[in-house]
């Protein structure tokens, strides 16, 4: 069982990350709704069935099934028991958050890409990044981003303008997020972490640790 890390944030919050090594086959003896078997095979990339099976070995691990969770109209996930979730997978890593608190989550691979995309999501960050380590510096203001997104999905949010991040340092592991939009007006705790050639980001209300 390939359960990467477990991070117990609270009593109330836990962060579980996968590494898929198992071929598509072994990843789907797990339990599967009808619907999760119909959306699995009408994906055309084995990278991303495994990644949306390997979620639901994540639910196990957390005491839910497959049959636990739903989506609304939004894309947002739910549990049938009211607590909330966020899910993430990229290449060979999942991840899934779940608390008693709206959370995000995300994990991405490092790669230079980020380099010709970031003047699409970063505005003020720019005044504190450095060249050094830039790649990892801008993974994780995505995957900040990315996670405090997925806590408003349906909001009408531009990461440019409406999710600055606060300052930081790769050495700091966590700084502070917003979301910033009309009326709406809320601070949230940003951790992050590299796990190997990965950065996992979680964002979590400030009444959070």
């Amino acid at each position: 069982m390939p359960l990467k890390k477990t991070i117990i944030v609270d009593e109330n919050t836990k962060v579980l990350v996968w590494k898929i090594t198992e071929s598509l086959q072994e990843l789907q003896s797990i339990y599967l709704t009808e619907t999760s078997q119909q959306r699995v095979h009408s994906m055309r990339s084995e990278m991303h069935q495994k990644g949306f099976v390997s979620v639901r070995h994540l639910l196990k691990e957390f005491g839910y099934t497959d049959a636990d969770l739903f989506y609304t109209e939004d894309g947002k996930p739910h549990l049938k028991d009211g607590k909330h979730i966020s899910i993430t997978h990229s290449f060979n890593y999942s991840a899934v958050i779940i608390s008693h608190q709206c959370v995000g989550i995300d994990i991405e691979k490092n790669r230079d890409k980020i380099l010709r995309i970031a003047h699409k999501f970063v505005d003020k960050e720019n005044s504190y990044l450095k060249e050094e380590n830039k790649i990892e510096q801008l993974t994780v203001l995505w995957g900040a981003k990315e996670s405090l997104y997925k806590i408003h999905p349906d909001g009408g949010l531009l990461f440019s303008q409406h999710l600055p991040i606060d300052a930081f340092t790769l050495h700091d592991d966590k700084t502070t997020g917003w979301i910033l939009k009309g009326d709406l007006k809320e601070n949230y705790h940003i951790h992050f972490l590299s796990i190997e050639d990965f950065t996992l980001v979680y964002a979590l209300p400030k009444a959070a640790k």
